[in-house]
């Protein structure tokens, strides 16, 4: 046993003992990081122009500080650019995580001096987790890699400004830095495909223990793995053991990412964002993430259903319940406040308090009044893709409104590892489980007024090269599930298989 994975051993059981109290303190946690979130604020610009001296409850905070999306909190962060200081936190931000939003071009959210630890210290209780629970410590003597953007940042109002796992890259511990691939030069190249053949390049002779990634991503640097060695991924990084991931659902991309390795390998799931490190995996025996309730975060939850009202619900983790979809709302000491992140989360357990995320506000089809959700529409076509042991790459839903005599449907756009020998099959079998998980969508099917749905098959890379088309090709970037309009629909049908 080396010198790292030596340490690791005590440390990470003491850090699991602090979250397994934490767990038990979550509520009280959570309503004292809103005081201290309150008090630290008052005096600055969003505190002052929202009554936050008078705050007391968090009935007062809900009457006072509205729910808001970037767009609604960016003059807020138009001052800051300019250079001003104590505007949604004390002092200023030491860094702006640059991000590229769907309706709101790019988006640039504060890093603070207090905010900085979440971001680092959850994906190092993740890893101390595993390694607490599963005895594996000896990934930490290998080479770990994290398939992430470029650490090279810009500077807007003086403050350090670029991607946030570019941002994080400069807070790998120093004991870590000796493992960590790839090289600081191949990490800065911008062009995806360019950086990924690089990264083989310096990766495929090493003894690889650890890798992390986006899910689709780590697809591809397996494929292009895989071609220049002739090895599946399992023989050609023996000591390869744990996998990282998130960004996405992990079981869409499971089957494929399994065949490429070619043996089994622990993986662990990941919540960031740029406003956050929300959750993590803290065990392999349980499903679901721990939320992370006592790290300078406070969060409520809107029912999803209620989102566009003028006064949504907004609870407390002492409020909510189990399997009911909410919008998650954050208020942080990144000086975020009652901001609405945009993803949606389901709790699978309150004690201790453990999320899924179930997708995307803005990411649902309800063309026709069904309301449906990523989270049922991997459901349903992963059922579908486990009954015909059938393999998926990637896929995408958009509604297709008739304006004729024919009837409407919900079109997938699907790239298969195998196209399926029955089709019809296996799009009876997504449909039949689409009216089992959504009420709204069974209803539209029986009384016609919905065909079932249609499946347009995409070429082999073809959801790579539309990605590349949008310039948006690796990264952070991901295909998102769900389309209310035709826009996405549209571009990839350039690449429907002939």
């Amino acid at each position: 046993m080396k010198i790292k994975s030596l340490l690791a051993k005590p440390f990470a059981k003491h850090v699991q003992k602090q979250i397994k109290r934490d767990m038990l303190n979550a509520v009280q946690d959570q309503q004292l990081i809103l005081k201290q979130l309150i008090k630290t604020a008052a005096q600055t610009d969003f505190g002052k122009d929202h009554g936050f001296a008078t705050i007391k409850t968090h009935q007062d905070f809900i009457a006072q500080v509205p729910i808001r999306d970037y767009e609604q909190f960016k003059p807020y962060i138009e001052k800051i650019k300019e250079g001003k200081h104590n505007v949604l936190w004390k002092g200023q931000p030491i860094y702006f995580a640059k991000t590229s939003g769907t309706t709101s071009g790019i988006k640039y959210i504060p890093i603070t001096k207090d905010s900085i630890p979440n971001h680092i210290n959850t994906a190092r209780n993740a890893l101390l987790c595993y390694m607490a629970e599963s005895g594996n410590t000896d990934f930490a003597d290998g080479k770990l890699i994290f398939l992430s953007g470029s650490p090279e940042l810009e500077r807007i109002a003086g403050i350090p400004t670029g991607r946030l796992s570019g941002i994080v890259n400069h807070h790998i511990p120093k004991y870590l830095r000796s493992n960590q691939m790839p090289s600081y030069e191949t990490n800065c190249i911008e062009d995806w495909e360019q950086k990924l053949d690089k990264i083989v390049e310096e990766t495929i002779n090493q003894n690889m223990t650890l890798i992390s990634g986006i899910p689709p991503w780590m697809q591809m640097y397996f494929d292009r793995l895989v071609e220049k060695s002739g090895k599946k991924i399992g023989e050609l990084f023996p000591q390869f053991s744990v996998m990282v991931q998130g960004g996405v659902n992990y079981e869409p991309y499971k089957a494929k990412l399994t065949e490429s390795i070619g043996r089994h390998i622990d993986t662990i799931e990941l919540f960031p964002a740029s406003e956050g490190f929300f959750a993590f995996q803290d065990s392999l025996q349980s499903t679901g993430m721990l939320l992370n309730t006592n790290s300078g975060i406070f969060f409520e939850f809107i029912p999803v259903d209620e989102i566009s009202n003028d006064q949504p619900t907004r609870l407390t983790i002492a409020e909510v319940q189990m399997g009911v979809n909410y919008a998650l709302i954050i208020s942080s000491n990144a000086g975020l406040w009652g901001y609405s992140i945009g993803d949606t989360v389901k709790f699978v357990s309150l004690s201790p308090y453990r999320i899924i995320v179930s997708g995307r506000i803005k990411h649902f089809i309800s063309a026709f009044g069904e309301h449906v959700i990523a989270d049922e529409v991997e459901s349903a076509i992963l059922s579908a893709s486990a009954s015909m042991g059938i393999q998926l790459i990637e896929f995408t839903v958009a509604p297709f409104v008739s304006n004729n005599d024919g009837k409407s449907y919900h079109e997938w756009f699907i790239e298969f590892e195998k196209t399926p020998d029955d089709m019809h099959r296996f799009a009876s079998l997504i449909d039949a489980e689409m009216c089992r998980l959504n009420v709204y969508y069974d209803d539209l099917i029986r009384g016609n007024i919905l065909s079932p749905l249609k499946i347009t098959v995409i070429q082999k890379n073809g959801f790579v090269d539309y990605m590349k088309s949008m310039g948006k090709l690796g990264g952070q970037n991901k295909v998102p599930r769900l389309s209310n309009d035709r826009k996405i629909a549209v571009d990839l049908e350039k690449w429907a298989a002939k």
